[in-house]
């Protein structure tokens, strides 16, 4: 991701981090988890603020694990180094790297891992490769990808609707795929992967009910329109316009006052033994 092969369009501003720091091994990788032993040494592509890569961290006492981020994250990469630190995470590293062309040597992992990364890369097959290249024979690939365009909310609303076409556009503009979450195994299959069962298939969700968690999820949403490189990309590239930005983030505030507010964000997710 060094070389920008990303088509990220969110940034890492507070809006942002504030999602992001949210995620942890549970919540986000809970998939995997049962397939972790204590001594493998882990990678975790696009590791972001690091929470999951700490969380896994925990999991693997006698191991390591490297969280990798590109060069446009190094602040937010420092700051994971820092926060680990001052847990007393002495078996983490985190290092900038790119997920077309990861810095490591072949077979250098028991477990490569990527949450969230699949939909913003310009070339998925090939991060698929690469990640496989670098994890040890009988090691795992797992990866996990939301898909937007599978949301569920209530109440529905005209301008939740706009919303999610005005992101579908922008996302497609930086090179992305919201809808990754349903290409996972077609992309592996492309990079070569094993099929059959070594190849295990399933879904994640998110689901925001409780008055706190709408609250949490709505505020960040309308935020983020507003406050982060989403912004800057839709209206640097005329995917929208500041009324339409304005309207959609409206759109989230006024979601997450309602009573009967209840969101739905799934993920499809892949765990392939080489």
């Amino acid at each position: 991701m060094a070389s920008d092969s990303t088509g990220y369009v969110h940034g890492y501003q507070p809006s942002v981090l504030r999602s992001h720091s949210w995620r942890n091994a549970s919540n986000s990788a809970a998939y995997l988890l049962p397939h972790i032993t204590p001594s493998m040494h882990i990678l975790d592509v696009g590791c972001g603020p690091g929470t999951i890569t700490m969380d896994l961290a925990n999991y693997v006492p006698k191991g390591k694990v490297v969280g990798l981020e590109p060069a446009s994250g190094h602040e937010v990469l420092q700051q994971a180094a820092s926060s680990a630190k001052e847990r007393g995470i002495r078996n983490v590293v985190f290092k900038i790297g790119d997920a077309h062309a990861l810095p490591f040597d072949d077979n250098s992992f028991d477990i490569t891992h990527a949450h969230q990364v699949l939909q913003h890369v310009r070339d998925p097959v090939l991060a698929l490769q690469e990640m496989a290249r670098v994890t040890k024979p009988h090691g795992y690939v797992a990866v996990r990808s939301t898909d937007f365009r599978g949301f569920a909310w209530f109440p529905e609303s005209e301008g939740m609707t706009e919303w999610l076409k005005l992101y579908l556009r922008v996302m497609h503009n930086n090179g992305g795929t919201p809808d990754s979450g349903r290409r996972l195994h077609i992309w592996a299959r492309q990079a070569g992967f094993p099929q059959g069962q070594q190849m295990v298939q399933s879904v994640g969700t998110w689901c925001f009910t409780t008055k706190a968690e709408v609250e949490w999820w709505s505020s960040l949403w309308a935020e983020r329109l507003l406050e982060s490189n989403f912004r800057e990309s839709a209206l640097k590239n005329g995917i929208a316009t500041e009324s339409e930005l304005q309207a959609a983030s409206q759109a989230w505030k006024i979601w997450g006052a309602s009573g009967d507010a209840w969101f739905l964000a799934w993920h499809g997710e892949l765990l392939c033994r080489l």
